[in-house]
């Protein structure tokens, strides 16, 4: 199974480089004011999918600290609860009453 990975690996990293080779003509990128930047196609392309990713992490990272507190919330208000009258040790019990 590993050397399968290793395969599928190698196959993408030189679709890649075959990609990249087709792509390195360049071309400009139009800014505001007249100004542009010039650079190989799959520069834009990296620099676009790098930012897109950043943005990405960036909001899955609110999500998690949001839930991150509300987990910590809610163990803080289960310590502080009092404890309950009937203790179930056995979950058909629970099913039963």
């Amino acid at each position: 199974m590993r050397y399968l990975l290793r395969i599928v690996e190698l196959a993408l990293l030189l679709l890649l480089v075959a990609v990249t080779v087709q792509n390195s003509h360049s071309v400009e990128f139009k800014l505001f004011f007249g100004q542009s930047w010039s650079a190989p196609f799959i520069v834009f392309l990296l620099l676009f999918f790098v930012v897109g990713a950043v943005v990405g992490l960036l909001a899955t990272f609110s999500f998690y600290l949001k839930t991150r507190r509300e987990l910590s919330q809610l163990k803080k208000e289960l310590r502080n609860r009092p404890p309950a009258g009937k203790v179930v040790n056995d979950p058909s019990d629970a099913i039963a009453d």
